[in-house]
């Protein structure tokens, strides 16, 4: 008969250690994880990109003339006042920021305007018109008076001419639908447009990305530009993103340049803008529109 000593001599019990060790091992590699999966998301919503596009057909004077186009904050903040922001446009080196809409989302949110809009009216000229969310904000006069304050233009309804080495190019803005009612409507903008500039190359600015395949592209403007898509929210491969802004699945004109589908020669840019729901493959955007001449 064997002894208990010599049983386990022969057959030694497992040691604890060993199970502790993998215990502690597989926690260190689920928090790694986890933490990792928290910085993506983290760099997915923060993480500021970029791109340059070309766009040909501008008036000689203006070859090389940049237009920084910025969109739908949503009053989120990179940094505090939105340093990271402006230095990141300050970089840029613009030589205009276009600010199509949606810099709020709701009501109490006006204490963070004065530092973008002073920023960036710092960097270079900064226009603006407006989004869906400022008119729904309610806060529109408060906002009109703070931009002014700050050195922004705010093109509602109405255009400016912009001189560069002697030549002339017309920058208009229209309000968002959601505005006032009995506003100028967008087809009472361009005929001003057209005879106060004739057939010279105009830029137009307006938030609604989804309103310009059909109706804004008739205008005549020679390039729309657009925010409103937040870029499909989540892109995913083969896709212009899963989730339009209202909420509609596999959503169109949400990144990039496009052309109307009725025929007309027109094209709008629409950036993918900067805050918002939650993104995914979808890095806040603000791009940079190089014009050059034919």
């Amino acid at each position: 008969m064997i002894k208990e000593s010599d049983w386990n001599e022969r057959y030694p019990r497992p040691r604890r250690r060993r199970r502790r060790r993998g215990c502690l091992t597989r926690l260190v590699t689920t928090v790694l994880v986890l933490g990792l999966l928290v910085g993506w998301f983290w760099w997915q919503q923060n993480g500021l990109s970029s791109e340059t596009i070309t766009v040909s057909s501008a008036p000689d004077g203006f070859d090389g003339y940049r237009i920084a186009v910025v969109s739908d904050l949503h009053a989120k903040e990179f940094g505090e006042g939105n340093r990271v922001l402006l230095d990141y446009v300050r970089d840029l080196e613009p030589d205009l920021v276009a600010v199509v809409g949606d810099i709020l989302h709701e009501p109490d949110q006006m204490s963070m305007i004065p530092a973008v809009a002073k920023g960036l009216a710092a960097i270079a000229p900064t226009y603006y018109v407006t989004g869906n969310h400022e008119w729904a904000s309610g806060q529109m006069p408060e906002l009109r008076q703070l931009l002014e304050e700050t050195g922004v233009t705010y093109l509602s309804n109405t255009f400016v001419p912009l001189e560069r080495n002697g030549d002339t190019m017309t920058l208009a803005g229209i309000d968002d639908p959601n505005g006032y009612a009995g506003q100028k409507s967008p087809e009472e903008v361009a005929g001003e447009v057209k005879e106060a500039a004739g057939d010279g190359f105009w830029l137009l600015m307006a938030h609604r990305n989804n309103l310009f395949d059909g109706e804004y592209c008739r205008l005549g403007a020679d390039l729309v530009l657009s925010g409103h898509g937040h870029g499909g929210i989540w892109r995913l491969p083969f896709t212009d993103g899963l989730l339009g802004a209202g909420g509609q699945l596999l959503p169109g004109f949400t990144n990039g340049f496009y052309r109307c589908t009725d025929g007309h020669e027109a094209q709008v840019f629409v950036t993918r803008g900067l805050g918002g729901i939650p993104r995914l493959f979808n890095h806040p955007q603000v791009a940079v529109l190089t014009l050059h001449c034919e």
